[in-house]
């Protein structure tokens, strides 16, 4: 493999294979340290840099990684945009989506070996009107999880909002707002319950620490499986749904 970087303001370019990709740099006034990584969404490399941090530094901290970028880009996981016939997760177990036309809501039939998402209208709406009924049962499935977590831990959020992050599946607000994926939908049950818990312990912690890390095992305490289940599938569900 060739490679080679370019330099401009706050900007990295890194040619992989004779194709030349972006860096996005990113400065954190809390990182203490260089951090690469290679973006769930994009399959394109990030380094997060300490504010005064040299460009220069990001690039020789780029060389000495080069064998661990290639090895991650060569396994960057293809987008899988929504179309008829497709296999997606959904609670991580596999449903097909089916076209069927005509008028009506989308719906869900359990019934045989593969669970079929029948989706109803014009074929070009079908991407949008797939995103929007996961997007439904997210919501659901996190409201009824938040509700369990929360009770247990006798706080109460202000507020549940759904969206569709590219670095985070939930954070919390000091007002005490919980956002979440709507992507934890398609992974197994334990991983969103995981996560509804992680972000209601944040009600009561606003950081990090022991306190915060005692009061999600707590509420969890099977939430190690969940944590090590995102690191080895979370690119995957972030590629779900999205055009080449």
């Amino acid at each position: 493999m060739r490679f080679a970087l370019k330099r401009g303001p706050e900007k990295l370019l890194v040619e992989v294979a004779g194709r030349e990709l972006p860096v996005t740099v990113r400065r954190n006034p809390r990182a203490r340290r260089l951090i690469l990584r290679i973006d769930a969404a994009s399959g394109l490399p990030v380094v997060t840099l300490p504010p005064r941090t040299a460009l220069s530094q990001a690039e020789a901290f780029l060389g000495k990684h080069v064998g661990w970028l290639e090895a991650r880009l060569g396994q960057a996981v293809r987008a899988a945009p929504f179309c008829s016939g497709a296999l997606i997760p959904l609670r991580g177990s596999p449903c097909r989506i089916e076209h069927r036309g005509g008028r009506g809501l989308v719906r869900l039939d359990p019934a045989g070996e593969e669970p079929l998402l029948s989706v109803p209208g014009e074929i070009d709406h079908l991407p949008r009107r797939v995103a929007d009924w996961l997007k439904r049962e997210a919501r659901r499935d996190l409201t009824a999880a938040i509700a369990r977590h929360a009770e247990a831990l006798g706080r109460s959020p202000a507020g549940i909002r759904i969206g569709d992050a590219r670095s985070r599946w939930g954070s919390c607000t000091s007002e005490g707002v919980l956002t979440f994926s709507w992507r934890l939908v398609l992974a197994p049950p334990h991983v969103l319950d995981y996560l509804a818990a992680h972000e209601v312990a944040h009600l009561a912690e606003l950081n990090h620490g022991a306190s915060f890390w005692a009061t999600v095992a707590r509420l969890d305490p099977q939430h190690r499986a969940a944590r090590s289940w995102l690191k080895r599938n979370g690119a995957g569900l972030h590629a779900i749904g999205r055009s080449a």
